[in-house]
């Protein structure tokens, strides 16, 4: 008899492995110095080719330092602003993802305690909404991530989906909007028997509105890039900055300007590149929401109190 292990709630979403080293000494899992090598390396170079030149030729090719500071205050503003509209989206998305978990939560409880299981026919119709739940929130994960048809390749995704529902995707129909017609089809009908009354009705349907509406800010966020007009003129704007230190520093620091430009480049334009990596905060990558964890530990939650449900167990459904 194989040993029981423990578990506890939130156990994929809150998993975390032990560090081994100090995130100061991280250079691959999770950072972003592979999108802002490049930059940094070009800017490096041409800081190089400056201090030699000022070195080795006649010329002095030093300016005022005195226009640093107002370049300064702009690109700290761009940055600023850029990085909070990013990790407002973060937020956004990591809100409407837990309004989506919690509107589950609440119908599968009313679903299984107040719905109207007087007989198998409606026992069985309990426990396809119940699942059907679940599956609407891989189906806002899948849409999110553009993974059409998703359903057919993922077997705990495919179970959970009402047996002859096979999605219209193609035409342009989201699998979570479909799905919610079956939730909302089964209130109606739970209404009409007399399990739900009208305001308990109300209710269920202002949740799986709740659903709705979070899957639709998600979407929002996910189709409403930064403009490109704003992306452009920062990307400038930070190039021009890094351009520009090199002359004003040279007279003062020498060869010590390459390996301070070096750092200075490599603070801004990691801060950018930190807006861009949590523009998109729906996909596979690290910086990303646990959308796969929180889902799976949402799936747990609910199969297991269906299960009890199915065993008549007189703790919860009675």
């Amino acid at each position: 008899m194989s040993e029981r292990r423990n578990t506890f709630p939130l156990s994929n979403s809150s998993r975390q492995k032990p560090r081994k080293w100090p995130l100061a000494f991280r250079f691959i899992k999770g950072a972003i110095h592979h999108a802002i090598i490049i930059p940094v390396s070009i800017h490096t170079l041409f800081t190089l080719l400056i201090v030699s030149l000022d070195a080795h030729s006649a010329y002095n090719l030093g300016i005022p330092a005195s226009i640093v500071p107002s370049l300064s205050i702009v690109v700290g503003l761009m940055l600023v602003f850029r990085n909070s509209s990013s990790y407002d989206r973060y937020w956004g998305g990591r809100t409407g993802l837990q309004s989506i978990v919690n509107s589950v939560r609440n119908l599968t409880r009313s679903f299984l305690v107040c719905g109207p299981n007087d007989d198998d026919q409606d026992r069985a119709e309990t426990e396809k909404v119940v699942k059907t739940l679940v599956a609407i929130m891989y189906a806002v994960k899948n849409h999110l991530r553009g993974n059409w048809g998703a359903m057919e390749f993922q077997p705990e995704y495919r179970m959970l989906v009402p047996e002859g529902l096979e999605g219209h995707e193609g035409e342009g129909v989201g699998m979570a909007l479909e799905l919610g017609f079956v939730v909302e089809r089964y209130i109606k009908r739970g209404a009409r028997k007399g399990a739900f009354n009208a305001p308990q009705s109300a209710m269920l349907n202002g949740q799986l509105n709740g659903i709705m509406d979070a899957y639709g800010q998600m979407e929002t966020i996910k189709l409403t890039p930064i403009p490109i007009c704003q992306q452009i003129h920062q990307k400038q704007v930070l190039a021009l900055y890094c351009c520009i230190l090199p002359f004003c520093l040279v007279d003062e620091m020498g060869w010590w300007t390459v390996p301070v430009i070096s750092l200075i480049c490599f603070t801004l334009y990691g801060i950018e590149g930190i807006g861009e990596e949590l523009e998109d905060p729906f996909g596979y990558d690290k910086n990303d929401i646990k959308i796969d964890a929180i889902i799976e530990d949402a799936r747990q939650e609910v199969l297991v109190l269906l299960d009890g449900w199915r065993k008549g167990s007189d703790e919860y459904y009675q």
